[in-house]
């Protein structure tokens, strides 16, 4: 039997229809975790779940200004295809576009049906199936910041940040949010299944935090996914900008991507909790807390993956410099929350919102399992604030350090597959030479008129 004979199918059809939904966006996220998608018409979901969608492979290779980067298996091979199928058990009706639902689409290779090496879905699929070969089924609860911004025509950069209010860190409502637009933003994305708990308004004027629930990680990483493009899939309803870059406007802060992390067993039970082991964490807790750190500056190429994040970086920023840990610390890499028993967990602090979700959980999750596969214990926890370079090694301060890092190190690139980091060095790599290529507004202020 066909995909498109099956009663699933066919129920989903008429489900949809009843629901006055006459088309189905297939979406899939590229490397850095846009959102790549094909409106299909209701009557041909059938054809669609048949044959799968077409796209170019090249899409995975393509720079956000919409230039194709000669990756392998691109360009060289004659821009060949991959095979989107849509995943209908993600289907979700879209509150903000009548008519319209949308799901995750499957990506394979269309010669050898097997994923595409690029896919960053089913890069966390096999890093998860190495979890599961442990009897370690990882939960993964995601934190995104990001700054809203109105349009400025004229102005050099054409945007400005929503809002004028200051110090509103930590508010809600009309105060540091006069349009109400944090509340249109929580109610449709739950609307819409996206396991959204809350939010509030950030640090900074016009920057943002939503929290999504904790689930199991392949869950988390679709609802962060599709959480970034249905934000900026609102904004531009209101003529605004969404944006999750790293640091944005030189006067302000920058917006981070927490992940919360914890273990169950197979029986449901939170295995880095110990209320009888040293700071009540397991020794599962404390290998996976030793193995972030030992593979903190590699992971940091998926935590931070693009020129802009280092900016987000220093002393008394807030964000991680150093690769510590810290009980209930927030200057230290890794924070442990104060929550015991079901609530056991570690904090990373280490992204920014610009990162993949599927990347940076996917890193993160084999970062953890190398540690506790290793058995090590970390060093004692950071006590008292951060940022002090005598007690901790610093982090990679640029992309290509970080990428020179994921390079190097050979036992977290064994577990996310020779392929996909070979695709990902080339990507990233070619950014860097772009970007030292380019003549800034800095470089043109600094020297014009004086050299």
């Amino acid at each position: 039997m066909s995909p498109s004979d099956s009663p699933s199918v066919r129920r989903h059809q008429e489900r949809l229809a009843a629901e006055g939904i006459d088309v189905v966006r297939v979406t899939y996220p590229d490397l850095i975790g846009t959102e790549r998608a094909r409106d299909v018409l209701l009557e041909h979901l059938p054809s669609a779940c048949d044959h799968g969608l077409a796209f170019c492979r090249a899409v995975y290779h393509t720079s956000p200004q919409g230039d194709v980067v000669p990756v392998t298996g691109g360009l060289d091979a004659g821009l060949p295809d991959i095979c989107v199928t849509p995943d209908l058990d993600t289907l979700v009706p879209l509150p903000w576009e009548p008519g319209v639902a949308s799901c995750l689409g499957n990506v394979t290779d269309p010669v050898t049906k097997a994923p595409a090496p690029e896919s960053p879905r089913d890069l966390l699929r096999t890093v998860l199936a190495r979890c599961e070969e442990h009897g370690l089924h990882p939960v993964i609860g995601p934190e995104l910041e990001y700054f809203l911004c109105e349009a400025v025509p004229g102005s050099p950069r054409g945007w400005r940040r929503y809002g004028g209010a200051r110090g509103v860190v930590y508010t809600a409502g009309l105060r540091g949010d006069d349009d109400n637009h944090l509340l249109r933003v929580l109610r449709l994305l739950r609307d819409a299944g996206l396991g959204i708990s809350g939010g509030n308004h950030e640090f900074d004027g016009g920057q943002f935090e939503v929290n999504l629930t904790h689930s199991d990680a392949l869950s988390a990483a679709d609802r962060a996914f599709r959480f970034k493009a249905a934000v900026k899939e609102l904004a531009r309803k209101e003529g605004r900008l969404a944006t999750f870059m790293a640091k944005p406007f030189n006067d302000a802060g920058g917006s981070g991507f927490h992940l919360h992390l914890s273990c169950e067993d197979e029986n449901g039970r939170n295995v880095f909790d110990d209320p009888s082991a040293p700071h009540g964490l397991s020794a599962t807790a404390r290998h996976a807390v030793a193995g972030v750190l030992a593979h903190a500056p590699a992971l940091a190429a998926l935590a931070n993956p693009t020129v802009n994040s280092y900016k987000r970086f220093g002393p008394d920023t807030l964000a991680p410099w150093l690769i510590d840990w810290g009980l209930d610390n927030r200057s230290a890499m890794v924070r442990i929350p104060p929550e015991r028993g079901s609530g056991s967990r570690l904090e990373l602090r280490l992204g920014d919102a610009g990162a993949n979700p599927y990347l940076l959980i996917a890193g993160t999750v084999a970062a953890a399992l190398l540690g506790v596969l290793a058995g090590e214990e970390p060093p004692a926890p950071l006590e008292g604030y951060g940022y002090d370079t005598a007690r901790s090694a610093v982090l990679p301060t640029t992309l290509s350090a970080a990428l020179d890092a994921l390079e190097a190190d050979t036992a977290l690139t064994d577990v996310l597959g020779k392929d996909f980091t070979a695709s990902y060095l080339a990507y990233k790599r070619n950014e860097v030479e772009r970007f030292e290529r380019y003549v800034t507004d800095w470089e043109f202020t600094e020297y014009a008129h004086h050299i």
